[in-house]
């Protein structure tokens, strides 16, 4: 665990890393293929680290480099920390991909629930995988300190929204306009407890530029429905007066 530069978490925490979702704007695969060790890549069940690898007398992270990786070793860590914090669960991974073992995912549900002075923060593009880890009781229903989030760049994308536990959207990067998105005349914005946006960044071939009405009209919706706005420190030029960052748990309490 260690602390971060992403502006709504405290620290990060990846007993998880890796992915397959090939996102060509992913920053975590850039520095996974950067520090790894690019050795050969076993069998997923072979890919369960009990200790940290060491090659050359050098501790390795990203032994596969940004192949779905399980570090038990880590799930520890958050015991550990006896200052609260907000935490961000697998910044370096899609914990809840397809290609994740539901054994994976509970070690770490379990490790969190092991250590409650907390707040943990998830986040994925394959939201439907939270329902099925519901049912089956992987995923504890009103845990206040576990927030569940989706990742949703485009207004096509699914997002996650439950009453049984606290849920968020991350519309980052923004690479479309959303103002159109709907859900039977229901704004999606009084559906979720809160909203992050931010812009692409880096170098990339094609990188999108928000305009700022984009994010206005995020805005004005999440206004209507009561919910947080937090914008990510790459919106701070395009918002200037406009820019905030509000979080749920100040703004309103809505931690259950």
């Amino acid at each position: 665990m260690k602390k971060t530069k992403i502006d709504w978490a405290d620290s990060t925490w990846n007993p998880v890393t890796g992915c397959l979702h090939g996102c060509e704007y992913c920053y975590a695969k850039a520095i996974a293929n950067r520090f790894g060790w690019h050795a050969n890549e076993p069998d997923i069940n072979e890919r369960i680290l009990h200790e940290i690898p060491v090659f050359d007398g050098k501790k390795q992270p990203y032994p596969f480099d940004f192949a779905p990786t399980f570090h038990q070793y880590r799930l520890g860590e958050p015991a550990a920390w006896t200052k609260p914090r907000t935490i961000f669960v697998c910044s370096m991974a899609d914990l809840f991909g397809k290609w994740v073992p539901d054994e994976w995912i509970e070690a770490v549900i379990n490790a969190c629930l092991a250590a409650p002075q907390h707040r943990y923060l998830f986040l994925t593009k394959n939201p439907a995988r939270y329902m099925h880890l519901i049912a089956n009781g992987i995923i504890p229903e009103n845990q206040p300190n576990f927030w569940f989030g989706s990742t949703a760049t485009i207004p096509e994308m699914e997002f996650f929204c439950c009453d049984e536990v606290n849920t968020f959207v991350s519309i980052e990067p923004i690479l479309a306009p959303f103002e159109d998105l709907t859900d039977e005349g229901v704004d999606p914005a009084s559906k979720t407890n809160w909203i992050i946006v931010g812009a692409e960044t880096g170098n990339r071939k094609n990188k999108v530029v928000p305009q700022k009405s984009w994010i206005d009209e995020i805005v004005n919706a999440a206004k209507k429905a009561g919910t947080p706005v937090f914008m990510k420190e790459s919106l701070r030029e395009i918002m200037c007066d406009d820019f905030k960052q509000e979080f749920p748990w100040e703004v309103n309490g809505c931690e259950h």
